[in-house]
Protein backbone atom coordinates (compact mmCIF):
# COMPACT_ATOMS: atom_id res chain seq x y z
CA UNK A 1 0.00 0.00 0.00
CA UNK A 2 1.40 3.43 -0.83
CA UNK A 3 0.60 6.71 0.62
CA UNK A 4 -0.29 9.36 -1.51
CA UNK A 5 -0.23 13.02 -1.81
CA UNK A 6 -2.66 15.01 -4.14
CA UNK A 7 -2.29 18.74 -4.92
CA UNK A 8 -4.38 21.08 -7.46
CA UNK A 9 -1.32 21.62 -9.31
CA UNK A 10 2.60 21.33 -8.66
CA UNK A 11 3.18 24.08 -5.15
CA UNK A 12 2.04 20.73 -3.52
CA UNK A 13 5.88 19.02 -4.45
CA UNK A 14 7.02 21.48 -1.85
CA UNK A 15 5.26 19.37 0.86
CA UNK A 16 6.07 15.96 -1.13
CA UNK A 17 9.88 17.00 -1.07
CA UNK A 18 9.86 17.41 2.56
CA UNK A 19 8.28 13.99 2.82
CA UNK A 20 10.81 12.67 0.67
CA UNK A 21 13.61 14.25 2.61
CA UNK A 22 12.44 12.92 5.92
CA UNK A 23 9.89 9.86 5.12
CA UNK A 24 12.03 8.79 2.40
CA UNK A 25 11.68 5.00 2.74
CA UNK A 26 7.71 4.84 2.03
CA UNK A 27 6.35 4.43 -1.46
CA UNK A 28 4.35 7.67 -2.50
CA UNK A 29 2.06 8.26 -5.59
CA UNK A 30 2.11 11.87 -6.16
CA UNK A 31 -1.45 13.70 -8.31
CA UNK A 32 -1.27 17.18 -9.64
CA UNK A 33 -4.60 18.02 -10.83
CA UNK A 34 -2.58 21.16 -13.17
CA UNK A 35 -5.01 20.71 -15.59
CA UNK A 36 -7.75 22.47 -13.75
CA UNK A 37 -5.27 24.70 -11.55
CA UNK A 38 -5.73 27.22 -9.38
CA UNK A 39 -8.15 25.80 -7.36
CA UNK A 40 -8.16 28.91 -5.48
CA UNK A 41 -10.35 31.12 -6.94
CA UNK A 42 -13.23 28.22 -7.31
CA UNK A 43 -16.69 27.39 -5.35
CA UNK A 44 -16.27 25.05 -2.49
CA UNK A 45 -18.66 22.46 -4.25
CA UNK A 46 -16.63 22.77 -6.76
CA UNK A 47 -13.03 22.21 -5.21
CA UNK A 48 -15.34 19.22 -3.08
CA UNK A 49 -15.79 18.06 -6.31
CA UNK A 50 -12.13 17.93 -7.37
CA UNK A 51 -11.00 17.06 -4.59
CA UNK A 52 -13.29 13.49 -4.54
CA UNK A 53 -12.18 12.65 -8.13
CA UNK A 54 -8.67 13.12 -7.08
CA UNK A 55 -8.95 10.69 -4.48
CA UNK A 56 -10.43 8.33 -6.30
CA UNK A 57 -7.97 7.97 -8.54
CA UNK A 58 -5.40 7.61 -6.11
CA UNK A 59 -7.38 5.26 -4.01
CA UNK A 60 -7.48 2.97 -7.16
CA UNK A 61 -3.32 3.45 -7.50
CA UNK A 62 -3.66 1.19 -3.96
CA UNK A 63 -2.89 4.37 -1.44
CA UNK A 64 -4.36 3.50 2.18
CA UNK A 65 -3.55 6.86 3.54
CA UNK A 66 -3.91 10.17 1.26
CA UNK A 67 -2.53 13.83 2.27
CA UNK A 68 -4.17 16.74 0.72
CA UNK A 69 -1.07 18.69 0.29
CA UNK A 70 -3.44 22.14 -1.06
CA UNK A 71 -4.76 24.75 1.44
CA UNK A 72 -7.84 25.24 -0.95
CA UNK A 73 -8.52 21.63 -0.82
CA UNK A 74 -8.02 21.03 2.67
CA UNK A 75 -9.89 23.90 3.58
CA UNK A 76 -13.27 23.32 1.53
CA UNK A 77 -13.53 19.75 1.23
CA UNK A 78 -11.52 17.66 3.75
CA UNK A 79 -14.14 17.83 6.40
CA UNK A 80 -17.00 16.31 3.81
CA UNK A 81 -14.48 14.11 2.57
CA UNK A 82 -13.15 12.31 6.01
CA UNK A 83 -17.25 12.22 7.16
CA UNK A 84 -19.08 11.92 4.22
CA UNK A 85 -17.16 10.01 1.30
CA UNK A 86 -14.79 7.88 3.23
CA UNK A 87 -17.33 6.07 5.26
CA UNK A 88 -19.55 5.76 2.46
CA UNK A 89 -17.05 4.18 -0.29
CA UNK A 90 -13.63 3.63 0.97
CA UNK A 91 -13.88 2.25 4.89
CA UNK A 92 -10.60 2.13 6.29
CA UNK A 93 -8.60 4.83 4.07
CA UNK A 94 -7.04 7.75 5.48
CA UNK A 95 -7.02 11.54 4.05
CA UNK A 96 -5.09 14.36 6.23
CA UNK A 97 -4.87 17.94 5.47
CA UNK A 98 -2.25 20.34 5.91
CA UNK A 99 -3.78 22.91 8.08
CA UNK A 100 -4.09 20.79 11.16
CA UNK A 101 -0.20 19.98 11.34
CA UNK A 102 0.61 23.86 11.13
CA UNK A 103 -1.76 24.97 13.54
CA UNK A 104 -0.73 22.55 15.88
CA UNK A 105 3.46 23.68 15.47
CA UNK A 106 2.24 27.08 16.17
CA UNK A 107 0.55 26.24 19.27
CA UNK A 108 3.71 24.61 20.47
CA UNK A 109 5.26 28.11 19.42
CA UNK A 110 2.59 30.00 21.31
CA UNK A 111 2.96 28.09 24.40
CA UNK A 112 6.82 29.04 24.60
CA UNK A 113 6.45 32.57 23.13
CA UNK A 114 2.82 33.36 24.58
CA UNK A 115 2.39 34.87 20.92
CA UNK A 116 -1.41 36.38 21.04
CA UNK A 117 -1.29 38.07 17.44
CA UNK A 118 -1.13 35.55 14.33
CA UNK A 119 -1.27 36.57 10.31
CA UNK A 120 -2.90 34.04 7.54
CA UNK A 121 -1.63 34.53 4.03
CA UNK A 122 -3.02 32.22 1.11
CA UNK A 123 -5.78 32.13 -1.74
CA UNK A 124 -8.42 33.42 -1.87
CA UNK A 125 -10.78 29.58 -1.10
CA UNK A 126 -8.78 29.49 1.69
CA UNK A 127 -9.13 32.75 2.83
CA UNK A 128 -12.63 32.67 2.87
CA UNK A 129 -13.17 29.27 4.25
CA UNK A 130 -11.60 30.72 7.33
CA UNK A 131 -10.33 27.30 8.25
CA UNK A 132 -7.17 27.98 9.77
CA UNK A 133 -9.22 30.80 11.55
CA UNK A 134 -11.40 28.26 13.29
CA UNK A 135 -8.74 25.49 13.73
CA UNK A 136 -6.60 28.75 15.55
CA UNK A 137 -9.50 29.71 17.55
CA UNK A 138 -10.53 26.03 18.95
CA UNK A 139 -6.42 25.46 20.12
CA UNK A 140 -5.99 28.81 21.13
CA UNK A 141 -9.08 30.89 21.79
CA UNK A 142 -6.99 33.97 22.90
CA UNK A 143 -5.32 34.70 20.33
CA UNK A 144 -6.20 36.84 17.34
CA UNK A 145 -5.74 36.22 14.15
CA UNK A 146 -5.76 38.01 10.92
CA UNK A 147 -5.90 37.22 7.20
CA UNK A 148 -5.14 38.29 3.69
CA UNK A 149 -5.75 36.76 0.80
CA UNK A 150 -2.63 36.80 -1.83
CA UNK A 151 -3.86 36.09 -5.43
CA UNK A 152 -1.37 37.35 -7.48
CA UNK A 153 1.75 35.38 -5.85
CA UNK A 154 0.92 32.08 -7.49
CA UNK A 155 1.39 33.23 -10.58
CA UNK A 156 4.43 35.27 -9.22
CA UNK A 157 5.88 31.76 -8.54
CA UNK A 158 4.68 29.41 -11.55
CA UNK A 159 6.61 32.55 -13.39
CA UNK A 160 9.90 32.09 -12.40
CA UNK A 161 9.67 35.26 -10.14
CA UNK A 162 9.91 34.65 -6.64
CA UNK A 163 12.99 36.42 -5.29
CA UNK A 164 14.82 40.04 -5.88
CA UNK A 165 11.99 41.59 -8.05
CA UNK A 166 10.75 44.96 -7.88
CA UNK A 167 7.20 44.19 -8.83
CA UNK A 168 6.66 41.17 -6.34
CA UNK A 169 7.96 43.12 -3.74
CA UNK A 170 5.74 45.82 -4.24
CA UNK A 171 2.70 43.21 -4.37
CA UNK A 172 4.00 41.61 -1.46
CA UNK A 173 4.14 44.69 0.83
CA UNK A 174 0.67 45.26 -0.74
CA UNK A 175 -0.74 42.16 0.80
CA UNK A 176 1.36 42.17 4.07
CA UNK A 177 0.96 45.92 5.10
CA UNK A 178 -2.94 45.02 6.62
CA UNK A 179 -0.75 42.44 8.51
CA UNK A 180 2.26 44.17 9.82
CA UNK A 181 -0.34 47.08 11.18
CA UNK A 182 -2.02 44.57 13.47
CA UNK A 183 1.70 43.65 14.66
CA UNK A 184 1.42 39.74 14.15
CA UNK A 185 4.11 38.03 16.01
CA UNK A 186 3.84 34.58 13.83
CA UNK A 187 2.82 34.08 10.21
CA UNK A 188 1.68 31.43 8.86
CA UNK A 189 2.14 30.75 4.93
CA UNK A 190 -0.92 29.42 4.17
CA UNK A 191 -0.30 28.05 0.37
CA UNK A 192 2.17 25.24 -0.59
CA UNK A 193 4.18 27.92 -3.00
CA UNK A 194 4.55 30.92 -0.59
CA UNK A 195 7.63 28.67 1.02
CA UNK A 196 9.81 29.96 -1.88
CA UNK A 197 8.61 33.36 -0.96
CA UNK A 198 9.80 32.83 2.86
CA UNK A 199 13.26 35.19 2.60
CA UNK A 200 11.15 37.91 0.64
CA UNK A 201 8.40 38.00 3.12
CA UNK A 202 10.62 37.76 6.01
CA UNK A 203 12.32 41.07 4.95
CA UNK A 204 8.88 42.74 4.90
CA UNK A 205 7.45 41.36 8.31
CA UNK A 206 11.31 41.90 10.31
CA UNK A 207 13.47 39.06 11.70
CA UNK A 208 11.14 38.86 14.98
CA UNK A 209 7.64 37.35 13.37
CA UNK A 210 7.91 33.81 13.21
CA UNK A 211 7.05 32.45 9.90
CA UNK A 212 5.33 29.10 9.53
CA UNK A 213 6.12 26.67 6.17
CA UNK A 214 3.88 23.71 5.56
CA UNK A 215 6.66 21.37 3.83
CA UNK A 216 8.81 20.65 7.11
CA UNK A 217 6.01 20.31 9.05
CA UNK A 218 3.62 18.39 7.33
CA UNK A 219 6.11 15.91 7.90
CA UNK A 220 7.22 15.80 10.82
CA UNK A 221 3.71 15.73 11.95
CA UNK A 222 3.06 12.71 9.44
CA UNK A 223 6.33 10.85 11.11
CA UNK A 224 4.25 11.63 14.72
CA UNK A 225 0.80 10.03 13.32
CA UNK A 226 2.19 6.80 11.57
CA UNK A 227 4.35 6.52 15.01
CA UNK A 228 0.89 6.16 16.78
CA UNK A 229 -1.38 4.64 13.83
CA UNK A 230 0.99 1.35 13.91
CA UNK A 231 -1.71 -1.07 12.12
CA UNK A 232 -1.58 1.55 9.13
CA UNK A 233 1.85 2.13 9.20
CA UNK A 234 2.43 -1.97 8.74
CA UNK A 235 0.03 -1.72 5.84
CA UNK A 236 2.44 0.81 4.46
CA UNK A 237 4.91 -0.31 1.14
CA UNK A 238 8.73 0.73 2.30
CA UNK A 239 10.65 -0.26 -1.33
CA UNK A 240 11.22 3.78 -2.09
CA UNK A 241 8.56 3.52 -5.00
CA UNK A 242 7.88 7.35 -6.45
CA UNK A 243 5.06 7.80 -8.85
CA UNK A 244 4.24 11.10 -10.41
CA UNK A 245 0.94 11.54 -12.44
CA UNK A 246 -0.16 14.61 -13.72
CA UNK A 247 -3.86 15.88 -15.58
CA UNK A 248 -2.31 17.45 -18.21
CA UNK A 249 1.48 17.48 -19.18
CA UNK A 250 1.48 21.43 -20.41
CA UNK A 251 4.49 22.96 -21.58
CA UNK A 252 5.72 24.31 -18.22
CA UNK A 253 5.60 21.40 -15.98
CA UNK A 254 8.91 20.51 -16.30
CA UNK A 255 10.28 23.76 -14.85
CA UNK A 256 7.84 23.72 -12.49
CA UNK A 257 8.72 19.93 -11.01
CA UNK A 258 12.48 21.17 -10.69
CA UNK A 259 11.79 24.71 -9.08
CA UNK A 260 9.49 22.89 -6.18
CA UNK A 261 11.17 19.27 -5.81
CA UNK A 262 14.57 21.19 -6.07
CA UNK A 263 17.65 17.83 -5.89
CA UNK A 264 14.90 15.56 -6.17
CA UNK A 265 13.96 16.38 -9.49
CA UNK A 266 16.37 14.54 -11.38
CA UNK A 267 15.01 11.15 -13.88
CA UNK A 268 11.28 11.73 -12.96
CA UNK A 269 9.07 10.06 -14.88
CA UNK A 270 5.83 11.75 -15.29
CA UNK A 271 2.20 9.65 -16.15
CA UNK A 272 -0.64 11.03 -17.29
CA UNK A 273 -3.63 10.41 -14.95
CA UNK A 274 -7.24 9.83 -16.30
CA UNK A 275 -9.23 10.99 -13.81
CA UNK A 276 -13.23 9.85 -13.45
CA UNK A 277 -15.96 12.21 -12.78
CA UNK A 278 -17.95 11.65 -9.65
Amino acid sequence: MNIGVFDSGLGGLTIFRAFLEHLPTYNYVYLGDNARVPYGNRSPEIIYRFTKEALNFLFKKNCQLVVIACNSSTAAALKKIQHNYLPKYYPGRKVLGIIKPVVESLEEYQSLKKISRVGVVGTTATVNSKAFVRQIKKAMPRVHVYQQACPLLVPFIEEGIHKDNRALRLVLKNYLNSLTKKKIEALILGCTHYELLKKEIQKIVGRKVQILTEGKIAAEKLKEYLSLQKELEKKLEKKKKVSYFLTDEEPNYKRLMKLFLKSHSSNIKVQLAEIDNV
